[in-house]
């Protein structure tokens, strides 16, 4: 006895794709760049130093003396000789009005004329310490610096975008099929 068999026989459909794909392109151009810094405006004042040196003293202590200093020396010294001189004759006048005291004024007043004084040796050291005066004023600096901004120019450049979106290209390249046969 005979079974009958089903047969069957299929077919797989078939797709095919064509893919094209997205392009992007993507560029960024430089910035445009413009800073200037101006200068800083700076400003300078000084004051001179000064050096003093003050040797009047010292010259005047070495003998080396201005001729208002010298005559005024003289003077002081001529005016003390003549106070001493009529000081000197008036004792003496008074000396010879009273000879009749006794003694012998005349022959005195001879002898301490006609006798010259001794002159006094003293050891001095020339100038004398601390006969220079010295006086420093130092010199003063006064810096201003006053600074500028910048200034900024720049421009910022937007990237370039292009885009190309992908395809796809979808087509069938078998359909699909079943055949059902019977066998006896």
């Amino acid at each position: 006895m005979r079974i009958p068999k089903i047969q069957m026989q299929s077919t797989s459909a078939r797709i095919g794709l064509d893919i094209q794909k997205p392009v992007q392109e993507i560029k960024q151009p430089k910035a445009n760049l413009d800073l200037q810094q101006p200068k800083a405006e700076m400003s300078i004042r000084t004051t001179k130093s000064k050096l003093t040196i003050d040797s009047y003293e010292a010259r005047e202590s070495m003998d080396y003396k201005t001729s208002m200093s010298r005559t005024r020396e003289i003077a002081q010294q001529s005016i003390q000789e003549l106070l001493e001189g009529i000081a000197r004759r008036a004792e003496e006048g008074q000396a010879l009005m009273r000879i009749e005291n006794g003694g012998n004024p005349l022959a005195d007043q001879a002898k301490r004329i006609g006798r010259q004084p001794y002159s006094s040796l003293n050891i001095k050291f020339i100038p004398q310490a601390g006969s220079v005066k010295v006086n420093f004023e130092p010199a003063t600096v006064d810096i201003e610096i006053e600074p500028q901004k910048v200034i900024n120019n720049s421009t910022i450049n937007k990237p370039i975008h292009n885009y190309t979106p992908g395809k796809i290209k979808v087509e069938m390249l078998q359909y699909p099929s079943l055949i059902i046969d019977w066998l006896i």
